[in-house]
């Protein structure tokens, strides 16, 4: 029986999974990180000797299956199979926010509010921000989704907020850069009293996250930011995914701006 062979945490994750939890779900309903429900995945997949989430829903709705011995191949075939399912997930993702924005017609809050449910998930990120930027005046936080209470209302007491040069939206404003922290409180910046660091640290409680630039051209127009809040960086695959969400970011927020153009322009109501 698969029983005797998962811990009662991996029949747990297992069954969420096989009935069609996400990572992300399946963390935040058993307070670990996504990553971490990955690894069990990982072990569950081994342990079973199965290779895709249908064949893990018929075992564990107690479908007979011949034992194969454990060994070095059944470890990689479990590892193909995640990484499969995870690219299909990804290409779904990417469709459907593709769908969503076609079907918009300008208005931005379903896009945006999708685009950063979608890089949690896919980025097993806890929160993340949008920042537009106004040259001159700087940012704000226009967009926001599974941020901390106090954290969220920082941004709203400083309205458009000009970063200093030494923090991370301070250095994607000069470079027009992916800027990737991986500890923020092991940066010389948190030792000084810098607001921005401050409220990131402490009041979002975040260790580690990534900052994506948003251009229109040459023109930056925001910073499509996703935080964890344990201490785990982003690797460079997944900074790519992150760098994805900001590109068709940026698509939404231009497609808005010349809707709204358009409808000046002909004296339509927004």
């Amino acid at each position: 029986m698969h029983e005797d062979r998962l811990s009662p945490r991996e029949l747990e994750i297992a069954r969420a999974y096989a009935l069609g939890d996400t990572y992300h779900r399946i963390a935040e309903r058993l307070c670990i990180a996504p990553s971490t429900v990955r690894t069990h995945l990982a072990a569950i997949y081994r342990k079973l000797e199965v290779s895709s989430k249908l064949e893990l829903h018929r075992m564990l709705d107690g479908a007979a299956r011949h034992r194969k011995s454990q060994s070095e191949q059944s470890e990689i075939i479990s590892e193909l199979a995640l990484s499969l399912e995870e690219a299909i997930s990804r290409e779904r993702a990417l469709s459907e926010i593709l769908r969503i924005i076609s079907g918009s017609e300008g208005q931005i809050n379903e896009v945006i509010a999708a685009l950063l449910g979608y890089a949690l998930e896919l980025c097993d990120a806890e929160f993340g921000l949008l920042l537009e930027y106004k040259p001159q005046k700087g940012f704000s936080a226009s967009y926001t989704k599974g941020i901390p209470r106090a954290f969220h209302e920082w941004w709203v007491e400083k309205g458009d907020y000009q970063p200093s040069p030494q923090t991370a939206i301070g250095r994607l404003e000069a470079g027009h850069d992916v800027v990737n922290i991986i500890d923020i409180r092991a940066e010389e910046i948190f030792q000084t009293d810098d607001p921005l660091r401050y409220a990131t640290a402490t009041l979002g409680g975040a260790r580690s996250f990534t900052a994506i630039p948003m251009l229109a051209g040459k023109r930056l127009i925001g910073a499509f930011t996703i935080y964890r809040q344990q201490l785990r960086p982003f690797d460079e695959k997944t900074v790519q995914l992150a760098r994805m969400f900001a590109d068709q970011s940026v698509i939404a927020i231009e497609n808005a701006r010349l809707m709204s153009e358009l409808r000046s322009e002909i004296g339509e109501p927004e």
